[in-house]
C-alpha cells in the first residue's frame, strides 16, 4: 500500500471513529483503491494511448509492457486522485455509473456513443437481475457438483461408487 493510500485510509477511519463508528479497513481500502486507479497520460511515448487521457493504471501498464517488449519508448503518466463521486462515474460499466449519479447524462452519453456494457461487475448484474459473477455465480463453479455422504450411500445402493466429498464436473 502506498503512502497516499495509507494516509487516506487513516484519515477516513479517523473521521468515522470520532463519531463512534467502526468500519473494517478493507471496506475503506476498496474505496481508496477506486479513487487511485487512474493515471493521466503525460507523454504517450510509442504506445496507443493519447496524451492527456485519463486511463486505468492496469491499461497504462499493459500498454507500456507491449512497447517495452518491442524495445520502444513507454508512456509516462501521473497518478490521479479522483473524488469518490468522480471515481464511481469513471467506471467502464455505464449501468454501474448510471446507478450512482447523473443517470440521464450517463445513459444519454452511452446511447450516443453506442456503448455496450459487458456486465463484468457485481453491480450491473444485480441491476439487470442476472446471476452475479461471484461465488457460485462464477462460470467455473456453475457446473460443479459436490456430493455428500448421503449421495455416497445412494450411489453404493445403485452400484455407482463415489468417494466421500468427491467433486465432479459436468
Amino acid at each position: 500500500m502506498s503512502g497516499v493510500q495509507e494516509y487516506l485510509l487513516r484519515e477516513v477511519q479517523k473521521v468515522y471513529r470520532m463519531q463512534g463508528v467502526e468500519i473494517g479497513d478493507k471496506h475503506v481500502e476498496v474505496m481508496v483503491r477506486q479513487m487511485l486507479r487512474k493515471v493521466r497520460v503525460v507523454d504517450a511515448g510509442e504506445t496507443n494511448v493519447l496524451p492527456g487521457a485519463l486511463i486505468e493504471i492496469q491499461q497504462f501498464n499493459d500498454e507500456n509492457k507491449k512497447v517495452l517488449l518491442e524495445q520502444q519508448r513507454p508512456a509516462t503518466g501521473k497518478p490521479v486522485l479522483l473524488g469518490i463521486t468522480k471515481a464511481s462515474l469513471e467506471t467502464d460499466s455505464f449501468l454501474s455509473a448510471a446507478s450512482f449519479q447523473e443517470t440521464t447524462r450517463v445513459l444519454t452519453d452511452a446511447a450516443i456513443k453506442g456503448k455496450r456494457d459487458e456486465l463484468l461487475g457485481l453491480k450491473e448484474n444485480v441491476i439487470i437481475g442476472k446471476l452475479v459473477p461471484a461465488g457460485t455465480g462464477m462460470p467455473r463453479y456453475r457446473h460443479l457438483n459436490i456430493t455428500s455422504e448421503y449421495d455416497q450411500v445412494e450411489a453404493e445402493q445403485t452400484e455407482e461408487p463415489m468417494a466421500e466429498g468427491a467433486l465432479t464436473h459436468e
